[in-house]
């Protein structure tokens, strides 16, 4: 039996924009992983499932208990592990029992196989000795999400919903998720661009502004499909370019023909060496014969653009995004960066790095790598000036520029004109349009504003508005860029940046963003003990 139906489901933006129409969808004891473009609407199908947005159409059915992981696991003030837990009271409860002051319905509510789900769902998630009276907020992001999932397994419910598990996660904790998933006996819909996490699913479903495509098996198969369908649907634009061509040929020849025609009765009438009855009767017929081939040149070549158009529109579907990134004119022996004997702590915290050396020559391609906490983000911003070693020292060899996770160079409120001429303030309008075309951003998209972007979008914006200026930097810093991408910008961005040609330092635990751009070689830090 199904735990979720989604029938002829249809949801509008509070702007009356339709995100998704006559979408159908049952979700069982499998694996789903929901992917589709930023914006189309996966994390409001979320709140469909659960329960906190109705449908504008259709009807959403739910018989098992649902389960959610949502992106931010912000807590309350004074809240404890337990209470991300969601185990403080029945806890509690169990506690009163113990001792010998139960109240009321104690015995009658209490839960007895807590402490064990509890004892079997820590070490899962790689918590065993994480405090159940910790502060919320002193765990780190990756900590956070990890007790996220613990609840998950300790509630127990029919089907669990996971909003892009691994997005705060490092290596470990990423493979601890995989391993929940495969330990899993339920139902489980993964909304993610992680294709490692995917490939573990049990079939696909894309969503898009038609409803959901189901696809079997993992991302490989996806993948395989997609490509398949990109290239039919090519073929079929290049058939139906050669239809108008055809067509128009065909109509053009019958208007010659019919020309002569025209012509030659005229020259006979001129002669005057037939009866004038009988060239009426030929003009006549020649009129009805020409408005006849007439119309049906007319339907064939309206036919003709018909499929041409929709042939089109499938391909424009389907058409993966692609922009590249101009020369930076890196030489190949240029020093980059230098790290020598660094020592870096934040003030009043623990040291992060101690004597880190490295260096960085010309085009080189480097990945920091890590466990959250182990001074990755501390590293990039040494790197690109925003602060400064309490030890050892740092060489900015070149100019650099640094795309974090939220793409802090642009500001709400500006659009993408303001940006790129407030980044680059010798730049007029048309040089501002021009270069944000380059990147995808043409005619009226240039006029966005920030706050109106997507992940995938907002990270092409801070691209152009960095890179195409009169001095662009020859050290571009990536801090985990994946991360709020979908699948199509995160394979876009990989394109783009595996043609760059000046030096890249990339921070992420995204091992097959990092095998695609090319990286060169890996600084590794360890957490401080």
């Amino acid at each position: 039996m199904p735990f979720v139906t989604l029938d002829s489901v249809a949801v509008r933006s509070p702007d009356g924009r339709t995100l998704f129409d006559n979408l159908t969808l049952v979700l069982g004891r499998e694996r789903t992983g929901l992917v589709g473009r930023n914006g189309v609407g996966k994390t409001t199908l979320v709140r469909l499932i659960t329960g906190e947005q109705a449908p504008y159409a259709g009807s959403v059915g739910v018989t098992g208990r649902i389960a959610v992981l949502r992106q931010a696991h912000e807590p309350a003030p004074g809240a404890a592990v337990a209470d991300l837990l969601g185990v403080a009271g029945p806890l509690a409860r169990l506690e009163r029992i113990e001792r010998g002051a139960a109240e009321g319905d104690d015995f009658e509510a209490a839960d007895w196989t807590l402490p064990a789900r509890l004892e079997a769902a820590l070490p899962d998630m790689g918590l065993a000795d994480l405090p159940l009276e910790r502060p919320a907020a002193s765990l780190s992001g990756g900590e956070a999400t990890r007790v996220a999932l613990a609840a998950l397994i300790v509630a127990e419910p029919d089907l669990i919903v996971m909003d892009e598990p691994t997005n705060n996660l490092d290596a470990v904790g990423r493979a601890a998720v995989a391993a929940m998933l495969e330990r899993w006996k339920g139902g489980a819909l993964v909304v993610s661009h992680d294709r490692s996490l995917l490939r573990r699913m049990d079939r696909i479903v894309e969503l898009s502004g038609l409803g959901a495509r189901t696809y079997g098996g993992g991302y490989d198969l996806y993948a395989e499909r997609k490509a398949e369908e990109e290239a039919a649907a090519a073929r079929g634009l290049d058939e139906a370019q050669r239809v108008v061509a055809r067509t128009a040929r065909e109509a053009q020849e019958a208007r010659l023909k019919k020309q002569k025609r025209d012509a030659a009765g005229l020259r006979a009438r001129a002669r005057g060496d037939a009866p004038k009855m009988l060239l009426d009767a030929r003009a006549e017929r020649a009129e009805g014969t020409g408005a006849r081939l007439g119309a049906i040149a007319e339907r064939r070549q309206a036919d003709a653009a018909a499929q041409l158009e929709e042939a089109e529109a499938r391909v424009e579907r389907i058409r993966r995004l692609a922009f590249d990134l101009p020369p930076s004119g890196l030489a190949a022996g240029k020093l980059v960066l230098g790290f020598d004997q660094v020592a870096f702590r934040w003030p009043g915290g623990p040291a992060l790095l101690n004597g880190l050396s490295f260096r960085i020559t010309g085009p080189e391609r480097v990945a920091v790598t890590g466990p959250n906490g182990a001074g990755k983000t501390s590293l990039i911003r040494l790197a690109v000036g925003e602060a400064e070693p309490t030890g050892g020292t740092v060489v900015r060899g070149v100019r650099a520029a640094m795309m974090d996770q939220r793409t802090s160079v642009l500001r709400p409120g500006e659009t993408l004109i303001e940006a790129y001429r407030r980044l680059n303030p010798g730049a007029n309008d048309n040089a501002a349009h021009a270069a944000l075309a380059r990147f995808l951003f043409r005619n009226e998209a240039a006029l966005k504003r920030v706050e109106a972007l997507s992940g995938g979008e907002r990270l092409r914006a801070a691209l152009a508005c960095v890179l195409t200026g009169p001095s662009p930097p020859q050290l571009v810093v990536l801090d985990e860029p994946t991360n709020h991408l979908d699948l199509e910008s995160v394979e876009a961005v990989e394109r783009a940046l595996a043609g760059y040609d000046g030096a890249l330092l990339v921070v992420s635990h995204d091992r097959e963003f990092l095998d695609a751009i090319g990286i060169d070689r890996e600084i590794c830090l360890r957490r401080p003990s």
